[in-house]
C-alpha cells in the first residue's frame, strides 16, 4: 500500500498527464467490479449490510452510517482531488482489508467466549471467597454474640461453684461425724460384747458352783432324810386333799 501525496509539482505533472491518470482509475474500478463478481453470494445482502453495520463503531444507528457517511466522502473528496491515487497496491490493501475484516469477524467470537469465561472464573472465584469470608465474618460475630451473657454466666457459675463448696464441706463434716459415730459405736459393741463374756463366764461359774455344793448336800445323810420327809409331808397333803 502506498500514499501518494503529491506535491504542486506532482499536481502539474499530473494535469500534464491526464490521460495515464484516467485509465489507471478505470483500471483500479475494473478490478474492483471483477473482484467483487467473482465473490460468491451466499448471504442475503441485507443480512450482510446489517454485519457490517453492527461491526462499525458507535452506539446507534446514526453514529454508525455517519462513519461510513464520512470515510466515503473523505474517500471521494481525496481521489478527486487525485491526493489519493487508485491503484494495484489499493487492491492489495483492499484484500488485506476483507482478509483481516473476516480473520476478525470469525476469531471474535471464541475469543470474546474465552475472555468472558475467564472472566466469569475469576467472578466466580471471587465470590466464593467472599462468601467464605462472609459466612466466616458471620460465625464469628454469631460466637462473639453468644458471649455477650459471658458476665452473668460467670456469676451464676461462681455462685454455683461456692454452693458447691459449701455442700462438700458439710458433706465432708456429716462423712467425719459418722466415722467417729461408727468408731463410737464399735467401740462400744467391744465392751458390750467384753460385758457379757465376763457375765456369761460368771454365771457359768455360779451355777457350777450351786450345782457342785448342791450335789454336796445331797451326799448328806441329814438332808437327804429332810427331803424325804417333806416329801411324805407332801404326799400326804396331796391324799387329804384328793
Amino acid at each position: 500500500m502506498s500514499f501518494r501525496l503529491l506535491t504542486k509539482g506532482a499536481a502539474a505533472n499530473a494535469i500534464a498527464r491526464p490521460a495515464l491518470t484516467v485509465s489507471r482509475q478505470s483500471l483500479g474500478v475494473s478490478a474492483v467490479r471483477n473482484y467483487s463478481a467473482q465473490q460468491p453470494t451466499q448471504q442475503d445482502p441485507k443480512q450482510k449490510a446489517n454485519s457490517i453495520i453492527d461491526s462499525l463503531p458507535g452506539n446507534s444507528l446514526v453514529s454508525k452510517t455517519g462513519y461510513i457517511t464520512l470515510g466515503t466522502g473523505l474517500a471521494t473528496f481525496l481521489i478527486s482531488k487525485e491526493v489519493y491515487v487508485f491503484n494495484e497496491e489499493t487492491l492489495v490493501l483492499v484484500g488485506a482489508g476483507g482478509l483481516l475484516f473476516g480473520l476478525l469477524k470469525y476469531l471474535r467470537e471464541p475469543f470474546t467466549a474465552m475472555g468472558n469465561e475467564h472472566i466469569n472464573r475469576i467472578k466466580s472465584v471471587l465470590n466464593q471467597a467472599r462468601d467464605d469470608h462472609k459466612s466466616a465474618v458471620q460465625e464469628r460475630i454469631d460466637q462473639v454474640g453468644q458471649m455477650k451473657d459471658l458476665v452473668d454466666v460467670t456469676k451464676a457459675l461462681f455462685e454455683i461453684s461456692r454452693e458447691t463448696a459449701q455442700l462438700e464441706a458439710q458433706a465432708f463434716e456429716l462423712k467425719q461425724q459418722v466415722a467417729v459415730a461408727q468408731e463410737v459405736k464399735s467401740t462400744l459393741d467391744s465392751w458390750v460384747r467384753h460385758e457379757t463374756s465376763v457375765r456369761e463366764r460368771e454365771q457359768k461359774q455360779l451355777a457350777a458352783y450351786l450345782i457342785e455344793k448342791i450335789q454336796k448336800d445331797l451326799k448328806d445323810p441329814k438332808i437327804q432324810q429332810q427331803i424325804l420327809d417333806q416329801a411324805v409331808v407332801d404326799v400326804q397333803k396331796l391324799a387329804k386333799s384328793s
